[in-house]
């Protein structure tokens, strides 16, 4: 079974994840935490698979802690749970290093599912509104890349597979695919075709070809 922290300052919202987790034989609930120090403690004592993490708690901020377990090199699945679902909150997460992010008006079948992909894939994004943002995004100017990410945009435009990215930029196969995996999200792409398509109708590569 999928091992799940619950962390949240609400004993409410605690006790009723736990329940929607415990009838769910595909999960088991190793602890609960109401601050982001008792969530570290728990962390290290029970190394969940899964945890869903609160953004607003009495002693910090969920997604910073997001950012430092991630820094830190922990690679379990991470869902943000918050009752400020924003477009920005979405990307917010997003860049923090979440595995997925749910609104806590969600059904609890949302939160499950996301702990599933959060298990299955920790270092790739999903959110049941990611799309839509992302076209409200592109609407606006188009999504944020980082440098690095354009780098690997115009790679990837010039044909190059995951091996040759690498080596044209100095950096990991594995590092590699985690920027491709990220520039998709941002693009709201779910490979490469559609990730140049979108980036060529955003303005963020060319179409033209030098001689």
């Amino acid at each position: 079974m999928t091992t799940v922290l619950l962390v949240d300052d609400h004993e409410l919202i605690r006790h009723g994840l736990r329940r929607a987790f415990e009838r769910d034989p595909g999960f088991t609930v190793v602890g609960e935490a109401g601050s982001v120090a008792e969530a570290l403690v728990m962390i290290r004592a029970e190394k969940p698979e899964v945890v869903i993490m609160d953004v607003r708690l009495p002693d910090g901020d969920g997604l910073d802690t997001v950012k430092k377990l991630r820094a830190a090199g922990e690679t379990m699945g991470i869902v943000v749970l918050t009752m400020y679902a924003g477009d920005q909150q979405l990307f917010d997460a997003l860049e923090a290093g979440a595995s997925g992010f749910v609104n806590k008006d969600a059904p609890a079948e949302e939160v499950l599912a996301a702990a599933r992909h959060a298990a299955a894939s920790p270092g790739s994004f999903s959110a049941a509104d990611l799309a839509d943002a992302m076209r409200r995004k592109a609407s606006q100017g188009g999504p944020k890349l980082s440098p690095r990410e354009r780098d690997v945009l115009k790679l990837l435009a010039d044909g190059l597979a995951v091996s040759g990215i690498a080596k044209a930029l100095f950096i990991s196969e594995s590092t590699t695919k985690t920027h491709i995996s990220k520039l998709y999200e941002k693009l709201g792409a779910g490979n490469r075709a559609q990730a140049l398509m979108t980036a060529m109708r955003l303005g963020l590569i060319s179409t033209d070809k030098n001689p």
